[in-house]
């Protein structure tokens, strides 16, 4: 008998879970704040901000996640820079999501018909206006369910960190399995913990498309 019990276990889980869930929102809500501000920049008339912003997009989204990581959290120590595990997790983690973010939030704009634009075009309107109050707001009923279903890629990205020492649900796993030598209750208790932040995120983002969808047809 190693002396742990099965609460034991769930009770040190549920410890690391909070860790998760916040680094999933400072990401999400970090992110979402760089997202719409590249966003901007994406959709600028301005050919060369939006070949910039397209670099940047396709280099987070076309290189693994973990590799990422790697470099901030190695990389920056090459130059002297001393970065703790949190701070080089919150920090991949946000330019990672606002890559994303800020491409589903470009489909959502595009996705407004031209005569919006052009509406808005004959009201004399600069860029930044047609967007604040002509584009966005319509975008944004189409963004929601699409933004909320990656918050669920985002809760599970946040266990690549624990490679680099992060204590987030992975992490804890990893620790309390070689404690207790009961990988399988252990990882499996971790499964339902995921399971259990996703899953109401998954169905709430397919509850709100079917939503969209409707009054879309109506």
């Amino acid at each position: 008998m190693n002396g742990f019990t099965l609460w034991d276990i769930v009770r040190n889980l549920l410890l690391a879970v909070r860790w998760t869930v916040l680094m999933s929102l400072v990401s999400f809500l970090l992110g979402g704040t760089l997202g719409i501000m590249l966003l901007f920049l994406r959709t600028s008339r301005n050919r060369a901000l939006r070949e910039i912003t397209k670099v940047y997009i396709e280099i987070f989204q076309g290189t693994p996640l973990l590799m990422q990581l790697f470099m901030v959290f190695f990389g920056l120590a090459l130059f002297g820079i001393e970065v703790p595990a949190w701070l080089a997790a919150g920090l991949t983690l946000t330019l990672w999501s606002a890559s994303y973010l800020t491409e589903i939030w470009r489909g959502c704009v595009e996705a407004i018909p031209t005569g919006q634009w052009e509406a808005s075009s004959c009201l004399a309107m600069s860029y930044v206006q047609q967007m604040q109050h002509i584009v966005l707001p319509q975008a944004l009923r189409i963004a929601i369910p699409p933004t909320v279903g990656f918050g669920v890629q985002i809760i599970k990205g946040t266990a690549v960190t624990s490679i680099i020492g992060f204590v987030e649900l992975s992490k804890a796993g990893s620790a309390i399995t070689n404690a207790t030598f009961q990988p399988f209750l252990v990882y499996g208790t971790v499964g339902l913990m995921y399971f259990a932040l996703c899953w109401p995120l998954s169905k709430y983002s397919q509850s709100l498309e079917r939503k969209f969808n409707a009054a879309h047809r109506h």
